[in-house]
């Protein structure tokens, strides 16, 4: 029999130069196809680039969420009285702060009492109080608060009394938050998806389709991820919602207060979860996927096992999709208690399907060895994923954007629209990785004979190299099952030699060794160093020399990762996958970063009604109130004073009654008793009594007064200051059309 190191003699059987010429072939073809990949991730990467830059850009100017929709009283008005309190309306919930509304003199002096409440218990509303006897001039209004979905809003408007004047106030003007705060927020909520995406569809796509090195590193990857990124969150919560820069990170005092709030709570929430997160993938990568791969484990203890895990993975997907749920858009506007359940559920698709495409781009592209049943069951995974976003995306869409004209008029639904191409064209790649995950059973058995041939060279190659270090004792191969066999080995060895020659790591070291290649993995550090049972000496200075011994280490190393990239290559069908997959998972970044911009921009809806509050003033029932000054004497020099009557909004329908009743130095002070009663004398409507509720000092009110109709009605106020003094006042109050 020739020798393996001897040349390929040409034969009359054909069989070996056919098998050579095909792992060439798919040598070739896979070495053709690698500039092809790499400019396709360049391009991606190009557009991904492009892409983020132009979010960074478009994202600045909507951020805010709860829109000012009305105020009281209005923006560049004239008012003959002072008001007692000034009044916001926003479109959404605010959480407010002891100072989210001050008002500023025209000498930039702080007028207001430094105390903002909401109005009525209705948390879209913010009110300060004012203090007494306002002189005539140009008020400033400062306001700022963060909506109920987590996002700060700030924003300035002026009212006069008596008549404009000028004012030394200085407007606040740009966002409200820092520049790098919020730069470094926005990064944070990105990474928190994408750790978010990773840690889900990692662990499914490890507990249901392959575990791997790979794969585990895509998943503790995504928890190490998403734990930073909320941790630097909850400490950048602060200064973020208060507008202050990166120093505020450093007051701790602050953390408290971030905490009360529904924002600070979700991420709280989301750190205890991530620690029950780091047990539950001790248990996926440790015991389960050791009992997995031992075939003589018990089965029911392994179901058990699996049972575990399904249920607590189950558990803490949930709960780490509800703190994002139950602190962004699903938790404010309409129909919530269905919203954060739909967007529970959006989440968790997205966290699927994302990440498990992921992991299986890791898989393949490490060329780790997964069975077509497991792509396959990924599939249908992805699939079904698919079919909850599109079923919850348009759920979200509807309650977010509100009519079809929001899609193109709103900057959220431009947003939406590029969202939904992005979409469509990942749906569009998912389809041709399923026509390649149907091909890949067919395929196996096809692509089996070029993979093992190529394997076989490998083998043969490492067999050539031991027999030349050692001529003296050559090995004896295997006995070959027919002639043909036996004549086209030696031909097929030394061309596959030839064919992976470039790729195969060479050595210079040892005396008496020009050039030596390590074997493989599973040949003894004395083979691999060209030591036969006839050369000690080679074997010593192996195993005496670590130098030697890391090099050698590091040689197999480089040998076998070529071998299995060549294999890997070798199959078009699981190239075509791989290639397909790496675009999927590109898109989906891209991806996940509009549904991150897309988050932290008003809601089409809110944007349409606020534009339409601005744009309609007359449709609002917030109009200036009504309000009459009326001076009172019962007689006694304690029974003198005055009392304002306020009409809101002063349109037929429901309106609001107030009554303030102060001294002659406008101190608030209490009465026995008040009487309100109006009369509409033309239409022979009245007198209508008003029940009046004490609420405060000198404060009482009324919250629904009917009024039938328009007109100019008659106002009797009667004050009662003891037992026997009182007086009844009249006045004129007109209702509008």
């Amino acid at each position: 029999m020739p020798s393996l190191t001897s040349p390929a003699t040409a034969g009359p059987t054909a069989t070996p130069a056919r098998t050579t010429a095909t792992a060439a072939t798919a040598a070739t073809a896979a070495t053709a196809r690698r500039p092809m990949a790499r400019r396709l991730v360049a391009i991606c990467g190009a557009l991904l680039a492009a892409l983020l830059c132009a979010l960074s850009v478009g994202a600045s100017s909507a951020s805010a969420h709860a829109a000012l929709t009305s105020t009281d009283p209005e923006d560049g008005s004239v008012v003959q009285t002072a008001p007692r309190a000034v009044t916001l309306t926003f479109s959404e919930g605010v959480l407010l702060s002891g100072d989210s509304v001050r008002v500023l003199d025209p000498g930039g002096k702080r007028v207001d009492t430094g105390k903002t409440a909401h109005v009525g218990g209705k948390s879209s509303t913010a009110a300060a109080g004012l203090h007494a006897g306002l002189p005539d001039g140009t008020y400033t209004v400062a306001w700022k608060a963060v909506s109920e979905d987590s996002h700060p809003v700030s924003g300035a408007f002026t009212f006069s009394i008596g008549a404009p004047s000028k004012t030394k106030a200085k407007v606040p003007t740009g966002g409200a938050s820092d520049s790098t705060v919020s730069a470094l927020y926005g990064i944070g909520r990105y990474a928190a998806y994408g750790g978010f995406a990773a840690l889900v569809g990692g662990s499914v796509f490890a507990g249901l389709c392959r575990s791997s090195r790979p794969v585990r590193k895509i998943t503790v990857g995504g928890w190490v991820t998403l734990f930073t990124s909320s941790l630097v969150l909850l400490l950048l919560r602060g200064p973020y919602t208060d507008g202050e820069g990166l120093g505020g990170v450093l007051d701790l005092g602050r953390l408290g207060d971030v905490l009360s709030t529904k924002p600070g709570a979700a991420l709280l929430s989301r750190l205890l979860l991530l620690g029950a997160a780091a047990v539950f993938l001790a248990v996926l990568f440790g015991s389960y996927t050791r009992r997995a791969a031992d075939p003589e484990a018990d089965p029911r203890r392994r179901q058990d096992l699996a049972f575990g895990l399904g249920f607590g993975g189950t558990v803490m997907s949930v709960g780490l999709a509800a703190t994002w749920a139950m602190a962004e858009h699903a938790s404010v506007g309409l129909q919530r208690q269905l919203a954060m359940p739909v967007d529970v559920i959006h989440l968790i698709a997205v966290g699927v399907w994302l990440g498990g495409l992921a992991s299986l781009a890791v898989t393949l592209r490490a060329g780790e060895p997964i069975e077509p049943a497991a792509v396959r069951r990924f599939s249908r995974l992805a699939f079904g994923s698919v079919v909850a976003l599109v079923v919850t995306g348009l759920y979200q869409s509807w309650r977010q954007v509100g009519s079809w004209g929001a899609l193109t008029d709103t900057e959220y639904g431009r947003w939406l629209l590029v969202k939904v191409g992005l979409v469509a064209v990942l749906v569009g790649i998912a389809a041709v990785s399923r026509r390649w995950t149907g091909r890949l059973g067919g395929a196996t058995g096809t692509t089996a004979g070029a993979s093992s041939t190529t394997a076989s060279g490998i083998a043969a190659e490492a067999g050539s190299e031991a027999g030349s270090d050692t001529p003296s004792e050559p090995e004896t191969p295997p006995e070959p099952e027919n002639a043909a066999e036996a004549e086209g080995e030696p031909e097929n060895a030394a061309g596959t030699k030839d064919a992976v020659q470039s790729a195969r790591p060479v050595r210079t070291g040892a005396t008496g060794t020009a050039a030596d290649a390590p074997a493989d993995a599973g040949t003894e550090p004395g083979e691999e160093s060209g030591a036969g049972p006839g050369d000690s000496a080679g074997s010593g200075t192996a195993d005496d020399d670590p130098v030697r011994a890391a090099q050698l280490a590091r040689q197999r190393a480089a040998r076998n990762r070529t071998a299995t990239l060549r294999k890997r290559d070798a199959d078009p069908v699981r190239s075509g996958l791989r290639r397909s997959v790496l675009a999927e998972t590109i898109v989906a970044v891209v991806l996940l970063a509009v549904a991150t911009v897309l988050s932290a921009t008003q809601p089409g809806r809110a944007e349409t009604g606020r534009t339409a509050a601005a744009t309609n003033p007359g449709d609002r029932l917030n109009v200036d109130p009504v309000s009459v000054l009326i001076p009172y004497d019962t007689g006694p020099k304690s029974g003198r004073g005055k009392a304002v009557v306020m009409i809101e909004p002063a349109l037929p329908g429901d309106n609001a009654l107030h009554v303030f009743t102060t001294d002659l130095a406008d101190r608030p002070v209490d009465v026995p008793e008040v009487k309100v009663s109006l009369t509409l004398g033309q239409k022979g409507i009245g007198p209508l009594r008003v029940p009046l509720e004490h609420l405060s000092t000198g404060h009482w009110s009324a919250r629904t007064v009917q009024l039938p109709m328009a007109g100019t009605w008659q106002l009797s106020l009667t004050v009662r200051t003891s037992d026997i003094d009182q007086v009844t006042e009249t006045r004129n109050v007109k209702v509008a059309q």
